[in-house]
């Protein structure tokens, strides 16, 4: 059968002698036909599947590696067509040495190969090939030189024909060693490659190769550095890919898309040594390169892998590899042919490995991503993963290729990083703390990598305490605040604090951060702890340190440091004594920058009146006792009563500031919450003034804030002084308020109580248009706008608001040569009384008993008159007793009329009866409110008492009248006790034929 199937063919590979030997082979020794079949159906068995396209690369980088050029691998699926119908076959055409007759021996002899001596190839000994049996039954190979094609049909129909293999056959069910029985096949390669494989694919197999081919990656060419491109040609598609090396880069090209890669990579020799149990073919190949790569993105940082990746050695194995990185290794594989051996050749490798390893990291640009090639203790996933994640970890831990901040590179114990932080704290601090890795590399996703090469941590407090002694400029530390914004706070508390007076602050509690309006430049002389503004310029700094204790500084509150208060309260005696070190010009000058850029008012805070300031003398004072060259005020004081400001030191300075602290341009203002404390003339007179307008009863009144103007005392010109104080504030003249009660303030009752009107006092004048008081006090002349301040009275209330000024209204009631209006004079004593109750007051020596008209008591009798019917029996003078005669008669030391005159009616009545009875006795009671008058009336013609006649005479059942109706209306409303109506009853008794007329008039109000 053998012979007449090579009858008429060409054989230039001589399959058929292959054929005779192998088929002698195995009739001699069915053994070695088991073996065969053993061998092969275990490389079928171990899944090749998923490594074909692997495997048909690799025999095509072999091939151009062989032939010197760049290899390219044409990988198509297409439909069957002269191969069978209804199939698919893939077709695999490379370029490099074409398939030879040793090529072809190779092939069919499981336990060989071609490949000798050859360090450029990658390909395994005895499996690259047999992976086409994990898809076809039915593998050809065309090659310039011819073919070769292998079929299990024609294997098994070989050995059907052998009698000593009939039994192994029938025992396999058929199943034969495909690979080693050749037969030759026609046809040269597709145009432009010396060899082509063609597998035709069994049905259960196509799906998975289809798969394959759309899963192929560009990153397969990393492996194979003698295969440059790859075509992948689906369903008349094509798909290429490509690499181009220009080391140490790598430019992937799948499609349109290209991926750079970094490479790193060691060549060698083995020892011979160390290849002694291995197999001969590859004893003879100690040669090695070891090839790490990593795709880099487009600024050319790392783009670690993702995923689970494995050991390429060279092509994909089963051996996993944590790092995120492609490793190419000529690795020993063991018998699967897909886990790596163990042996002294492995561990040679691996610590080839990890030079690589490093070299590739230090060859890398200096960006943080770096770190996610850094080996994580305790993630290895296999015995050779754990021994290069190891080794590579050791070689990173000794090798300098971690950024340096002078950039170069430094080795990780020499490094440290940043525990948490911003990039920007990172920034500031690069030359300050040592091995200081740059921005970004303290990043929380770092950290493990970081602990793994054993870099230095450095945290909050290791910051604090590099910087503590430093010098650096102000920008520098507002970038450190800024940097530090979020750090704990309980590790800040030593942070310094540079000054502006060019010292530093040993932590931020206390410190003062200035405000735009502070000027800081002026206050060196305070010594004050004012941080440096550039230091504490951006928002974030200053609430950093706000947040550590520092303080922020206005102007305002600069001024309120006790410091700065003590300073200024103990400046004159520095001065005087010679004690200070500070000179008092600048302090001066720093206080009134303060005040200037506080806007502080006069009077604000009065201890700045202590502010030591130059006089026109040359001598020191304070500035409460100075006044402003030309001030108006120096022109109504008395000569010398105050110093004058030094005119070049007032040139020189803002004159709102000046006046602030107490220099004074005019009347100044003093303040306090006591009488006690306020400073100015009388001022304990002035309080006890105010007590007496309150209720004898009151408790002890709570005082509200109190001003009044200082220096009163000093004034010689009060026609130029009065206009000045006219000018002074609103709350200068302001009423004090005790218990609901308004009395005038220091300022009002001082003037009031002086003579500065011509001389005169302003409470005991009148204003221009208080008619009330016209005759008895001479009116006030001044500008309209000094007795709108002085408020002289205008009414006879006015006058009776104070104990004082109503003790004088009763003076002057007595003075023959003033007058009264009448209608003052009818209530004034009763109004006096009750103004003057419970205070001691001496009787006047004379009393007004009429408008023009005095009376001495002691030269003529006078009394109050309390019974009005018994004035027509009076022997003397009478003073109205405005409704009040006991409290009138008490207050004038007077007897009341009813105690001075005695008498009875004598005379007889000629008529008597029920006041009912009177006509006009209905609308009398209408105006009393009464339904009917009470009591009797008795009419006399004419009415006698004690022998004379008078008018009216009340009596306590019956009222005594002369008849009239005055006398009637009298008698009837001091007996209802509604004496102001008696002239409404008099009416009514004077015509009672009009009662209806007058009571429709009362109705209308």
């Amino acid at each position: 059968m053998l012979t007449a199937m090579l009858a008429g063919r060409t054989d230039p590979f001589d399959t058929a002698g292959i054929r005779r030997r192998v088929l002698a082979a195995w009739s001699d020794s069915p053994a070695r036909f088991r073996e065969d079949a053993n061998a092969e159906e275990d490389l079928v068995r171990g899944g090749y599947r998923d490594r074909l396209l692997v495997e048909l690369a690799q025999n095509a980088a072999d091939a151009a590696a062989r032939a010197g050029v760049p290899g390219r691998l044409r990988l198509e699926l297409a439909a069957v067509g002269s191969e069978g119908a209804g199939g698919e076959v893939l077709h695999a055409a490379n370029t490099g040495a074409p398939l030879d007759a040793a090529g072809v021996a190779g092939l069919a002899t499981l336990r060989a190969s071609a490949k000798r001596d050859q360090r450029q190839t990658v390909g395994r000994f005895g499996v690259g090939f047999a992976a086409v049996l994990a898809v076809s039954d039915e593998p050809a190979v065309h090659s310039q030189h011819g073919g070769v094609r292998f079929s299990a049909a024609r294997t098994r129909a070989e050995v059907a024909d052998v009698a000593a293999l009939a039994g192994e056959l029938a025992r396999r069910e058929g199943a034969v060693p495909v690979l080693r029985l050749p037969w030759p096949d026609g046809g040269p390669p597709r145009d432009g490659y010396a060899t082509e494989v063609v597998l035709p694919l069994r049905a259960g197999s196509r799906a998975a190769v289809r798969a394959a081919l759309g899963a192929l990656d560009a990153g397969l060419l990393l492996a194979l550095p003698g295969l440059a491109e790859v075509e992948v040609v689906v369903d008349g598609v094509v798909r290429t890919l490509s690499c181009t090396r220009t080391p140490p880069l790598a430019r992937l090209r799948d499609g349109d898309a290209t991926t750079t890669w970094r490479l790193g990579q060691r060549s060698g020799e083995l020892p011979a040594g160390l290849l002694a149990d291995r197999p001969v073919e590859e004893r003879a190949r100690r040669g090695y390169t070891v090839t790490w790569a990593v795709p880099l993105d487009d600024d050319g940082r790392p783009e670690p892998l993702p995923g689970r990746q494995v050991v390429h050695a060279p092509t994909p194995s089963d051996e996993p590899l944590s790092l995120p990185v492609r490793l190419v290794a000529p690795f020993p594989l063991g018998p699967d042919r897909r886990h790596v051996a163990p042996g002294p050749v492995t561990d040679a490798l691996v610590a080839v490995a990890a030079e690589g390893y490093a070299d590739l990291l230090a060859a890398l640009s200096p960006d943080p991503a770096v770190l996610g090639l850094v080996p994580r203790i305790g993630l290895a996933a296999a015995e050779l993963d754990a021994a290069l994640g190891s080794a590579v970890l050791d070689r990173l831990r000794a090798t300098a290729w971690l950024p340096a901040a002078d950039g170069t590179r430094q080795q990780p114990d020499r490094a440290a990083v940043l525990d948490g932080g911003p990039d920007e704290l990172v920034d500031v601090l690069t030359d300050v703390v040592p091995g200081l890795l740059p921005a970004g590399w303290a990043r929380r996703d770092g950290a493990p990598a970081l602990a793994a090469l054993g870099v230095r941590r450095v945290g909050t407090a290791q910051v604090v305490e590099a910087v503590t002694a430093v010098a650096r400029p102000p920008d520098w530390w507002a970038r450190l605040y800024t940097a530090l914004a979020s750090a704990d706070r309980e590790e800040l508390g030593a942070l310094p604090v540079p000054l502006a007076d060019g010292r530093t602050a040993p932590g931020p509690a206390g410190v003062l951060l200035p405000e735009p309006d502070l000027p800081v430049g002026r206050l060196g002389s305070l010594a004050l702890r004012i941080a440096a503004p550039d230091a504490v310029a951006p928002p974030a700094a200053r609430r950093l340190l706000e947040r550590l204790g520092a303080r922020p500084a206005t102007a305002a509150a600069v001024l309120a440091d006790p410091a700065v208060r003590a300073a200024v309260e103990e400046s004159v005696d520095a001065v005087d004594e010679d004690l200070g070190e500070t000179d008092p010009a600048d302090l001066a000058d720093a206080v009134l920058a303060l005040v200037a850029a506080a806007g502080t008012a006069p009077g604000e805070l009065p201890w700045l009146a202590e502010l030591a300031l130059p006089d026109d003398g040359g001598a020191w004072a304070p500035a409460g006792e100075l006044l402003l060259p030309g001030a108006p005020l120096a022109a109504v004081l008395e000569d010398g009563a105050l110093g004058v400001l030094d005119p070049g030191f007032a040139a020189d300075h803002d004159p709102a500031a000046l006046r602030a602290v107490g220099v004074l341009g005019t009347f100044a203002l003093v303040r306090a919450e006591d009488p006690a404390d306020l400073d100015v003339d009388a001022a304990e007179d002035w309080a006890d003034a105010v007590l007496d307008r309150l209720p004898a009863d009151a408790p002890p009144p709570a005082w509200p804030p109190l001003t009044a103007v200082r220096d009163l005392d000093l004034v010689a010109d009060w026609d130029g002084a009065l206009p000045l104080l006219a000018a002074a504030p609103e709350e200068a003249w302001a009423d004090v308020v005790l218990d609901g009660v308004a009395v005038p303030g220091h300022l009002r009752w001082w003037l009031s109580t002086r003579p500065v009107l011509g001389g005169r006092r302003p409470d005991r004048l009148r204003a221009p248009d208080g008619r009330e008081l016209d005759g008895l006090y001479d009116p006030a002349h001044a500008p309209p706008e000094v007795l709108a301040r002085l408020r002289p009275p205008a009414t006879v209330d006015d006058v009776l608001a104070d104990p004082d000024a109503a003790a004088d209204l009763l003076d002057r009631l007595g003075d023959p040569a003033r007058t009264a209006p009448a209608a003052v004079l009818r209530t004034v004593y009763a109004r006096l009384a009750a103004a003057l109750d419970g205070i001691d007051v001496d009787p006047p020596a004379r009393v007004r008993v009429a408008p023009d008209r005095v009376a001495d008591p002691a030269r003529e009798p006078v009394a109050v008159l309390d019974a009005p019917w018994l004035q027509p029996l009076a022997d003397g003078a009478l003073v109205p007793a405005g409704g009040a005669p006991g409290p009138v008669a008490d207050l004038l030391d007077l007897p009341l009329l009813s105690e001075r005159v005695q008498a009875a009616v004598t005379s007889t009545p000629v008529r008597r009866g029920p006041w009912a009875a009177v006509p006009g006795a209905g609308l009398a009671a209408a105006r009393l409110g009464l339904p009917v008058l009470p009591g009797e009336v008795a009419v006399h013609g004419p009415l006698l008492a004690a022998g004379r006649p008078v008018a009216w005479w009340p009596g306590e059942g019956v009222d005594h009248v002369d008849g009239t109706p005055a006398a009637l209306g009298r008698a009837l409303a001091w007996r209802a006790g509604a004496w102001p109506l008696r002239q409404a009853l008099a009416e009514a008794f004077a015509e009672p034929a009009r009662s209806a007329d007058l009571a429709a008039e009362d109705s209308v109000t």
